[in-house]
């Protein structure tokens, strides 16, 4: 039967959050349903709680969250790979049509019909109904886009892996940085940026952190093991950092400029972008012909690289650091996300922060 569900949900473009009771559907005999435990807060759960996307416009209520772990409760009789008391996690997508030459290769994110996001979406392949994320008690998902989540990582601190950590490992195994010995930078150090910062430095990379903020300096060396710093708003050290950089990751998601960067690139170098800003880029030409370069994008990642990636973690005991917060917190936390007030990631504990009441049994 279909389950009583209760969370936090955006209901208008404020973007603030209040209590919300829903429905989840009943488990299928395919489908697994799981009481969520933690669930990471993503930049993008700032855009779209707001409707600042064009391309993804906002269904109020909505109840975000897609870095979500727990503990399996349910399952169908056709779940094969789950069972009652196991750890799982599901990332950004639920559904896709199964079907195309993307998905047939285990790349689900390009569905060339459609990939369903796990919340502001409608799930056109079960019933049609819009979709709700982790900011949530309960969860059900097809087996087919559900995570194992390592017993070597912390259950809170893996939640994160599933967005943030997705996003910046598929590009850089997409263009052979996995392969090491070449310099690598990072734009931004938030939550995407220590990342990509944690799989450089296991590629056997050497890192060159890019910030707005000389205080992230110390952080950036001690903590990621960065071999060079650079403060992007100082000319000199930019200048010293020209032709320095076989790839950069762009996680940035403010409006900015491209062709500041673009010169920190070596011949044949490469700088792609995981940040969503709200704003069209501009890019000079001459930057791009001078040396060869190429500026990219990539889109989360599918999820066969996904549990690829969170099995790398488990086993070079990679993790994102946190900001636990109860689930009450979520407007306070997404006003200090817009300040880049936190280091790296808010989760959100929701199995402790539920009111007895709601609960699952």
């Amino acid at each position: 039967m279909a389950r009583e569900c209760w969370g936090y949900a955006a209901f208008d473009h404020s973007g603030t959050m209040k209590p919300f009771r829903f429905t989840r559907r009943k488990c299928r005999s395919e489908d697994i349903c799981f009481e969520v435990k933690y669930c990471g807060i993503c930049h993008t759960d700032l855009h779209q709680i707001k409707d600042d996307w064009k391309e993804l416009p906002a269904t109020y209520p909505m109840v975000p969250g897609h870095e979500v772990v727990g503990i399996v409760c349910e399952v169908g009789r056709d779940v094969k790979t789950f069972k009652p008391g196991d750890r799982i996690g599901v990332g950004c997508i639920v559904n896709s049509c199964g079907q195309c030459d993307h998905c047939k290769r285990h790349l689900e994110q390009y569905c060339e019909r459609k990939f369903v996001w796990t919340y502001n979406d409608k799930d056109i392949y079960v019933d049609g109904n819009i979709t709700y994320g982790g900011y949530s008690t309960l969860m059900v998902v097809p087996e087919r886009y559900a995570l194992k989540i390592p017993e070597a990582l912390p259950l809170d601190a893996a939640a994160p892996l599933l967005c943030a950590g997705v996003t910046v490992y598929s590009p850089m195994k997409h263009y052979e940085m996995e392969k090491g010995g070449k310099n690598f930078g990072v734009i931004g150090l938030g939550g995407l940026g220590f990342m990509a910062a944690k799989f450089a430095k296991a590629f056997g990379m050497r890192i060159t952190v890019i910030s707005t903020s000389p205080s992230k300096e110390q952080e950036a060396r001690h903590a990621l093991h960065a071999d060079h710093f650079v403060v992007s708003t100082d000319p000199k050290q930019m200048k010293a950092a020209e032709k320095s950089l076989d790839f950069i990751i762009d996680t940035v998601s403010a409006e900015h400029s491209m062709d500041q960067y673009l010169p920190l690139l070596r011949t044949n170098g490469k700088i792609i972008l995981v940040g969503i800003p709200s704003k069209p880029l501009e890019v000079s030409a001459f930057n791009l012909h001078a040396a060869r370069r190429c500026v990219g994008g990539s889109l989360i990642g599918g999820i066969r690289e996904t549990q690829e990636m969170l099995d790398f973690c488990g086993k070079h005991h990679i993790f994102c650091k946190i900001e636990l917060i109860p689930i009450g917190y979520v407007n306070e936390a997404m006003v200090r996300l817009v300040k880049s007030d936190v280091k790296y990631r808010f989760v959100i504990d929701v199995a402790a922060s539920t009111p007895p009441e709601f609960r699952p049994n």
